[in-house]
């Protein structure tokens, strides 16, 4: 008993000194800045839009491009936490869009393009948005533009190319159509 009571007390005087260890900190602040996305966002559509597809085709390394798309490609089309998202041809046809014509096709996210996989490789980008010292906005796309998957939009900006050929477009623009 007398052991017992002992232990009783030194985990008690533990947990009293863990209690008063230093609780006046404050935890570390956490940035809730909202970023502004007007500096992003066109009034009107530009002019000498092209698909994803044609600028697949053409666009070059720096060149200035002008693409439309949808928002889609995969079940989660975002970056999360960032302002980049991938964007789809209009050519293509989400599967809601096959449902919508009385085709065959059932998929939850219809956004991913499911009946459709094997054009995707062709026919996807990635828009990011950068800030001026050219790192991506840390602001999710879908907060700051308040976009949601499968809306067209036409984004303005510099195409980037990887050594894949994959292409990214490096956004000062974004009019969104629907």
């Amino acid at each position: 008993m007398k052991n017992l009571m002992t232990l009783i007390s030194i985990l008690s005087m533990a947990l009293l000194l863990l209690g008063c260890s230093d609780s006046t900190k404050s935890p570390p602040a956490v940035s809730l800045a909202s970023v502004d996305p007007s500096p992003f966002l066109l009034a009107s559509e530009p002019d000498e839009v092209v698909g994803v597809i044609a600028a697949r085709e053409s666009a070059e390394n720096e060149d200035a491009v002008v693409v439309v798309g949808r928002i889609g490609g995969g079940l989660n089309p975002w970056v999360d936490s960032l302002a980049a998202f991938q964007i789809v041809d209009n050519s293509l046809i989400a599967c809601s869009d096959e449902k919508a014509e009385g085709e065959a096709c059932s998929c939850p996210t219809p956004w991913d393009y499911c009946c459709h996989t094997d054009k995707l490789p062709n026919a996807m980008a990635l828009v990011r948005f950068e800030d001026s010292q050219g790192k991506v906005v840390t602001e999710d796309a879908r907060n700051l533009f308040g976009i949601k998957e499968l809306q067209s939009v036409v984004v303005k900006g510099v195409a980037k190319r990887d050594d894949a050929g994959n292409l990214t477009i490096v956004a000062n623009g974004m009019f969104v159509r629907d």
